[in-house]
């Protein structure tokens, strides 16, 4: 069943994606997703760059494939919602986002997100500052301020599950339940 939750964090999601503000999402958008996010994480090598603009081209892929009824290059609000919040057309592409993602967070190789790096993949996405800390902060770091990779990304893949609530990523719309 879908929360409340998940479409509030569907909703942002879109909005982010949706650069240039027409209300609706093409290849571009995902492109510059890809362009913006790896430019801020100059420390993760090639691959982890290529395999982040991969997964930003396959999440683009699997809307339109899906969802571009009219074969116009272009997924509206609507759309969105109905194919991000369906497991079962959809989890195998934000498997390989949230891998790239966290992937990208962790150039060391350690397995392991500093915040500095969370905060400003996070605000090349277009998230905001308050809600990114929360987020961080959600996920329980270390002594060294750090958090596991492999958390970070089944904190995203969460994000888009329908029936959850009350998880990490709630704290990105101000929806985190108490």
């Amino acid at each position: 069943m879908r929360t409340v939750e998940a479409t509030d964090r569907v909703e942002l999601v879109f909005s982010l994606l949706d650069a240039d503000g027409n209300g609706t999402l093409e290849a571009e958008d995902f492109e510059l997703l890809a362009r913006r996010v790896s430019a801020v994480a100059p420390e993760s090598d090639d691959a982890a760059k290529s395999a982040l603009l991969h997964s930003c081209r396959r999440y683009w892929q699997t809307l339109v494939t899906e969802l571009d009824t009219h074969g116009n290059g272009q997924v509206s609000r609507d759309e969105f919602t109905a194919c991000v919040l369906s497991p079962e057309r959809f989890e195998a592409t934000i498997d390989e986002f949230a891998a790239a993602l966290a992937t990208l967070g962790a150039p060391a190789g350690d397995g392991l997100v500093t915040r500095p790096l969370f905060m400003a993949l996070m605000i090349a996405i277009g998230f905001e500052r308050s809600r990114i800390d929360a987020l961080f902060d959600a996920f329980d770091p270390d002594d060294s301020d750090r958090i596991p990779e492999a958390i970070w990304a089944e904190g995203i893949r969460d994000y888009y599950r329908p029936e959850k609530a009350g998880i990490p990523g709630d704290q990105l719309t101000g929806g985190a339940r108490p």
